[in-house]
């Protein structure tokens, strides 16, 4: 619990007398076996360990069938959603930092859905990975360098910056890192990303991990999770590497199933992607 306040789970879960099980170490084996025997109904994680966790129940043949977890620490792929759906699990996406107690966002997929509208496609999956709304009390904005709002069309990117009557208000011995936390009155996160017409907000990379090329910003979230909707990809990260003439090119790190994986199916499934504006024309 001293990483994020362990996302504020276990005090709400106490104020409400909620019957609470803590696994220690991360072993899926030992995860499955606890929410089994405990009939647990719902977690938290990150997407790497629920990833190991559905993997695990596909090899054992265990039910998550009703299993309820919030996922943060990082964006939920879209492809990772999907199976976590297919197995019947339903999954939330939240978003926050220590610095904010933690919790900033929540996605609502109850309000997400359509009784009409199949849970597993491309538009469900995009609107059940965005970050949600921002939760009661919490004025959240996207900001350009000025501190100028940027419009809410979904396309407007820009640093998310916050206030709400929880924040913390600066760092211990570090009266300069306490300064530029709380430039122009808000927080700054340090995060990129985007609110559509809707009021939810699409987290699209880190500040610092942002790729500028030919002085246009490049998400590396949203490759990555272009990526792992090609067959045969397992996992992938995506960086930025010097470019003469770009300044920055974005270059893609797979782990891929050889027996699935075709590299011209990948570079065509890309330019489709960018002809329709899903991702930045310089992807490729």
């Amino acid at each position: 619990m001293f990483h994020v306040h362990a996302w504020g789970i276990p005090y709400i879960a106490t104020l409400l007398g909620v019957k609470q099980v803590y696994p220690g170490r991360y072993v899926p084996d030992m995860l499955l076996k606890l929410i089994h025997e405990e009939c647990v109904t719902f977690s938290h994680c990150v997407p790497t360990l629920l990833r190991m966790i559905l993997t695990a129940a596909q090899s054992s043949g265990v039910d998550l069938c009703g299993w309820k977890v919030v996922v943060g620490g990082s964006a939920l792929p879209q492809a990772l959603a999907k199976q976590a759906l297919e197995m019947g699990v339903d999954c939330f996406s939240g978003y926050g930092l220590s610095e904010t107690a933690p919790i900033l966002t929540l996605a609502q997929l109850n309000a997400r859905r359509n009784g009409e509208q199949d849970p597993v496609a491309d538009d469900a999956l995009a609107a059940l990975c965005c970050a949600g709304r921002p939760i009661p009390l919490v004025d959240l904005q996207i900001v350009d360098d000025t501190m100028r709002s940027q419009v809410h069309d979904g396309q407007g990117s820009g640093e998310i910056v916050v206030r709400a009557p929880w924040l913390t208000q600066g760092y211990l011995d570090n009266p300069e890192a306490s300064t530029a936390l709380w430039q122009g009155g808000y927080l700054h996160t340090q995060d990129i990303g985007a609110i559509n017409r809707e009021g939810y907000l699409h987290i699209t990379d880190r500040l610092k991990d942002v790729i500028k090329v030919a002085g246009e910003w490049v998400s590396s979230l949203e490759l990555e999770n272009a990526l792992t909707l090609v067959a045969g990809v397992k996992e992938v990260a995506v960086i930025g590497v010097a470019d003469k003439r770009w300044g920055e090119r974005p270059l893609a790190l797979l782990v891929v199933d050889k027996a699935l994986f075709n590299k011209s199916a990948a570079h065509e499934q890309m330019r489709l992607l960018i002809e329709h504006g899903s991702i930045s024309k310089h992807a490729l």
